[in-house]
């Protein structure tokens, strides 16, 4: 395929989704010089060096971004970091401007250098980018330099079209254009989805891979999102689509880079681990002989079988920091790299490139995690952008809801039952239990949902404890419709055994529940079992398998989303207001300047370790 500069996206033909899907062909960008003949040196390699055999390639990377342009508020916003004599520390970290920072500054004295995402850039964002579907964070990448990312699950939150339009540009279909006489222009970078393809045709919705290359030398690009994504999105937002096996598409398409010349592959997947630490320089690799020990979850299956020729994986979706060595289908070392979330950090990897055999010299890579610290200078053009669209903002973002009497965590809370969990389905249960609204009896809510926390500390000019319709916004950024369903007591009891069992064994998801509903998880157990039985009651009385129960949940629990196919099995739905008015009104009518909101017990579920 002829080269094509990066910046040239009619000649990407990223493809408009809907009924007239059509392969693509995969973008090949060849960078411009970054220099003269005369830097180049006889022999060896060195960091920002390019004309010997052997070339250092730097490869900047990042995942999970969600829109977060400003600094994640609270515990949302921070890291933990061991210190050299073992212990631990928060650190306050990202926010677009100074991760905006920290990415030119390492690119300094580097010939070489290219940056990747691993997916969900965009998608259940705040508001200073919901607001505005997403094109605030795309116009913050593009002055970023990033180069490539793959797609995300939430890429597709608002749909294959809508996606296209993040590509390709254009003014909202609905909303029209957010600023008068300037039409979205969409991102500078290539969208990867080599799994995902039309249901009908068999076709990549996007392009499947990227060809990166700067004075001869060429590193291939895959992009996949977790074949489970159907299961964690809206029906809607998958609809025609079909997501394929990770490994069998990386596979394919490398072999497919092989035979156009291209031998350095690095696969962007949006699929993750789960460290043994939440230390952000953790070493996954433990201090025996065997790589990636400490580390668990899907990645691993994935990284032990693609293809050897992949010389690296970039990984996310779990939110999780690692840079690990998980052995190939050869059995030798491979880096497997994931940089947390939000902005927070971003990983530096070396790739040691050999002109004469054009791959990778595995060896000799080298890769490290660092904090997005906030001690840097910011960014001037991210603050610029950052005010324009908070100007535009402003007049919702800052309307007040309730008020908090401390933090009230959610996002941020590693306890299987969190604060905010509680409060939001409580929100729920209050705003569906009338007979005309539903009729609900209990309240269940999806942790994933819940994407940061309530802060006091004031973000504006509001003030202490004040929470505004952005901070709540950027609790519940999905505006899901709520649902009320009848529900058996075997089913429900089902959905809370699924809790910990089937997808969901291996990545645990534990539904929120609104206040009366009470029972004992025993996590010294395995699978469903760790749901005690028995000890499900509503107001103290045991749910009773063989009676119907009303139940309050967003419409993508009432799906079966996240692997709780026992609540798809609802009749009798009841369509009610969305989720973030649901609990805006909760805040509105139970808190006051004087008589804040409490930080809930978090006290229902009894957990045994």
């Amino acid at each position: 395929m002829a080269a094509t500069p990066r910046k040239n996206k009619t000649a990407r033909r990223i493809l408009a989704a809907g009924a007239g899907l059509a392969t693509v062909g995969a973008l090949v960008a060849a960078m411009p010089s970054a220099g003269a003949a005369g830097d180049s040196y006889a022999a060896g390699h060195g960091k920002g060096k390019g004309w010997g055999r052997m070339v250092d390639v730097q490869l900047l990377s990042f995942n999970d971004l969600h829109g977060n342009l400003e600094p994640p508020a609270g515990s949302s916003g921070q890291v933990t970091r061991t210190k050299p004599d073992g212990t631990t520390e928060k650190v306050d970290a990202g926010g677009v401007e100074y991760l905006a920072t920290h990415l030119r500054q390492a690119r300094q004295g580097n010939r070489y250098s290219v940056t990747a995402a691993a997916g969900d850039m965009i998608g259940a964002s705040p508001l200073l980018s919901g607001l505005f579907h997403d094109e605030p964070t795309i116009g913050a990448l593009n002055k970023l330099d990033l180069d490539v990312t793959s797609v995300g699950n939430h890429e597709f939150d608002e749909g294959a079209r809508e996606l296209a339009r993040m590509q390709n540009g254009g003014c909202h279909p609905t909303a029209g254009c957010f600023v008068p006489g300037k039409k979205f222009k969409g991102a500078d970078f290539p969208y990867l989805a080599a799994n995902v393809t039309n249901e009908k045709t068999g076709r990549p919705l996007l392009d499947p891979y990227f060809i990166w290359e700067k004075n001869g030398v060429r590193i291939g690009f895959i992009g996949v999102t977790l074949e489970g994504t159907p299961n964690v999105v809206t029906a809607e937002g998958v609809k025609g689509l079909k997501f394929g096996d990770e490994v069998e598409t990386i596979n394919k398409y490398t072999k497919i880079l092989e035979r156009k010349g291209v031998k350095s592959i690095v696969a962007l997947v949006h699929e993750g681990g789960l460290p043994a630490s939440q230390s952000v320089n953790y070493n996954c690799d433990g201090d025996g002989d065997g790589e990636g020990e400490g580390v668990s979850g899907a990645i691993v299956d994935i990284a032990k079988n693609v293809s050897p020729q992949v010389d690296a994986l970039v990984t996310g979706h779990t939110h999780q920091a690692y840079v690990c060595t998980i052995p190939d289908p050869a059995g030798k070392p491979r880096l497997v790299t994931s940089a947390s979330s939000f902005g927070k950090l971003y990983t530096d990897t070396t790739l040691t490139y050999d002109r004469r055999t054009r791959d990778i010299v595995r060896t000799a890579v080298a890769s490290a995690n660092h904090v997005v610290t906030r001690d840097v200078p910011k960014a001037p053009d991210m603050t610029k952008l950052i005010e324009d669209w908070k100007t535009i903002a402003a007049p919702v973002a800052n309307r007040p809801q309730g008020f908090i009497a401390a933090d009230i965590n959610g996002r941020g809370s590693t306890a299987y039952e969190k604060p905010l969990g509680d409060l939001i389905a409580d929100a729920q249960l209050e705003g569906l239990a009338p007979a005309d609204k539903g009729g609900a009896q209990l309240a269940l809510m999806n942790p994933g949902g819940i994407r940061s926390d309530l802060v006091y500390k004031a973000s504006g000019a509001e003030g202490d404890g004040v929470v505004t319709y952005g901070e709540s916004f950027t609790v519940q950024p999905f505006t899901n419709m709520m649902n009320v369903v009848d529900l058996s007591g075997a089913n429900l009891i089902a959905a809370l055994k699924q809790q910990v069992s089937g997808s969901n064994e291996t990545s645990i998801k534990i539904l929120q529940v609104s206040k009366g509903l009470t029972y004992t998880l025993d996590m010294t157990k395995t699978g469903a079992a760790r749901v005690v039985d028995g000890s499900i009651k509503l107001n103290g009385v045991a749910i009773d398998p063989s009676k119907t129960y009303r139940v309050a949940m967003n419409e993508f629990l009432a799906g079966g989303g996240d692997g709780f196919a026992a609540l798809a099995t609802g009749t009798n739905k009841l369509v009610g207001a969305s989720d973030l008015d649901v609990f805006n009104a909760y805040l509105a009518a139970h808190s006051t300047a004087a008589a804040p909101l409490p930080v809930p017990a978090a006290d229902r579920i009894t957990v045994v370790q």
